[in-house]
């Protein structure tokens, strides 16, 4: 089995464990029971249909498995193809107070209007500079990472601040404080950080249009930023990302067809193209 094909069987593992223990929850050890529902919520169930509380059973055990889904996955696949990843994993070293300084100015450049001039627009390359060029009493400093993989063939580590495809506002700037921190360090503790985003809703990278990153990166020209198939592709080598949706979409095929006859006793739609992952 070529490395290509080893990763596409690790996401498929990845997910088909989650859902089978999904699966195995709403349908056996945890099934929605319409009587004790009636019985403990009698007003509800005067006022609403018992299908919608069945979607919300379901819903409440899927979220929490999946809750690290990304992370899992990004793992899986830097593995077969880097040798080695993990996860929440705690990068320490010294930057200088200097450095931490204008990381701290930087921040707030883009978070605030300084009085007389336009607030800060991103500018990773620009801003990194600046920041390492400031030196100063070296100070120690740990980051957790949440995906850090190390090549040990290259000797090149990568770190990672993964977030789900529409992330809010104070998640960026921590993840960006984050970077800056990383890539700030004496000496050198990782050669590459990135703030990626597993998925893109917008389709093409140039399209990109969630506000609340935007603020703290230049999304669409930033070099720190990987948005999709530039994640996958860097972390599990090119077609990643094409395997990843290939995989996904098959087993939603199957998953979905099940729930509708097994856990919501319907017959699925004739056609659902429309939510597959593109």
């Amino acid at each position: 089995m070529d490395k290509k094909d080893r990763v596409a069987l690790a996401i498929k593992e990845v997910v088909t464990t989650l859902m089978d223990r999904v699966m195995n929850n709403v349908l056996v050890n945890d099934p929605f029971i319409k009587e004790k529902h009636r019985s403990a919520k009698p007003l509800y169930a005067a006022l609403v249909p018992d299908e919608i509380f069945k979607g919300s059973h379901f819903e409440r055990r899927f979220v929490t498995p999946f809750g690290n889904v990304w992370e899992r996955l990004a793992r899986v696949v830097a593995i077969e193809a880097h040798g080695g990843c993990l996860m929440g994993h705690s990068v320490s070293g010294t930057v200088g107070s200097e450095s931490l300084r204008r990381i701290q100015e930087v921040l707030n450049g883009l978070e605030h209007k300084t009085k007389g001039k336009a607030k800060e627009k991103p500018d990773w390359e620009k801003e990194l500079a600046y920041i390492k060029a400031g030196g100063g009493e070296l100070i120690p400093v740990s980051v957790t990472c949440d995906i850090f993989i190390h090549n040990e063939e290259t000797d090149t580590k990568y770190a990672f601040e993964l977030k789900a495809p529409l992330p809010n506002s104070d998640q960026t700037k921590v993840s960006k404080e984050k970077m800056f921190k990383l890539l700030a360090m004496t000496p050198k503790q990782v050669d590459f950080a990135y703030y990626a985003l597993p998925y893109n809703p917008y389709g093409k990278k140039e399209d990109y249009n969630w506000s609340f990153p935007m603020r703290w990166f230049d999304m669409h020209n930033d070099e720190s930023v990987l948005i999709g198939n530039e994640f996958w592709d860097l972390i599990g080598g090119e077609g990643t990302y094409s395997n990843f949706i290939k995989e996904v979409n098959e087993l939603g095929k199957e998953y979905r067809e099940r729930i509708y006859k097994e856990f919501l006793e319907i017959e699925p739609p004739e056609k659902e193209d429309d939510i597959l992952l593109k």
